[in-house]
């Protein structure tokens, strides 16, 4: 297609490149003597160039360009303001009370719990959310206890379960040794973590994970599970392939199931949480 001539325009065009050529010859003769007014020559050349190729766009390469725009769907509107949970997850805790959780009766947790955290009250075993899920962004915040007198293992050990069954482990390993699929940020016994940001007992630490479920059809594994986690803000699993149910004993396998939901350890050590919500996806 080619564009009519408008008369106003190349008048503009024309008096513009006067403009140009009169500024280029009084930089051209300032910059025999002057490295900065060589090196503003060189930007304004630059910038030139380029403001003059947009200037050149067709309406036939604009028309063109809309072929691969897409408009639908509009994502949906989330406010996410700092500290927050996302407008649209769904809070499991924030200190104002456990109702979303039960234990492994259905029955209100034992766990402590108060306005700042939830903690875990050792030997009352593990708690589950009332809700189950599937694939999910979960964010939880957790603090492990100061337990000089234990060591590996032993200390300061928790973890969270994704559907009830796949495990990433919360232990104190700040200066805390243990096999490296069992430390803070593995995979229980499947994937050590690429890194290990983790800091001293008593301090807050983040998970943010992102787990997709594995599907199953007439109890067949079709598609297995996956899982990202950022521990305090670095990337500790990338995509990695979960093998299937942890396991303490014996290798991990997958056992059909459906949503489920997420859980907490009680491992004896009185760790404690905060700032838990997750984003069905």
């Amino acid at each position: 297609m080619v564009l009519a001539k408008n008369p106003v325009k190349q008048l503009t065009i024309k008096l513009g490149r006067v403009i140009f050529m009169t500024t280029i010859n009084t930089l051209f003769k300032a910059a025999a003597t002057s490295s900065s007014t060589r090196n503003t020559l060189v930007i304004f050349a630059m910038l030139t160039v380029s403001q003059a190729s947009i200037a050149q766009v067709t309406q036939a390469q604009i028309e063109e360009s809309k072929k691969t725009e897409v408009w639908e769907p509009v994502p949906d509107k989330v406010e996410a303001k700092p500290g927050q949970a996302p407008s649209d997850a769904i809070v499991l805790f924030d200190g104002t009370g456990t109702d979303k959780w039960e234990d492994k009766n259905g029955d209100p947790i034992k766990w402590k719990s108060d306005a700042y955290a939830l903690e875990v009250t050792p030997g009352t075993g593990y708690v589950h959310t009332k809700q189950s899920f599937c694939d999910v962004q979960l964010h939880l915040e957790f603090n492990t206890a100061s337990e000089p007198e234990k060591s590996g293992q032993n200390s300061a050990n928790s973890g969270v379960f994704l559907q009830s069954r796949y495990e990433v482990q919360i232990l104190d390993n700040y200066t805390n040794t243990t096999y490296p699929n069992g430390q803070v940020g593995a995979v229980y016994k499947q994937h050590i973590p690429l890194v290990n940001p983790s800091r001293p007992p008593g301090e807050w630490q983040t998970y943010d994970i992102i787990f997709k479920a594995p599907i199953f059809k007439d109890d067949k594994l079709v598609s297995p599970a996956y899982i990202t986690v950022l521990l305090n803000g670095v990337l500790v699993q990338n995509h990695i392939e979960i093998q299937g149910q942890t396991e303490w004993i014996g290798a991990p396998k997958y056992y059909p199931h459906g949503c489920l939901p997420i859980k907490l350890q009680d491992h004896g050590s009185p760790n404690r949480f905060r700032n838990i919500w997750v984003r069905p996806l």
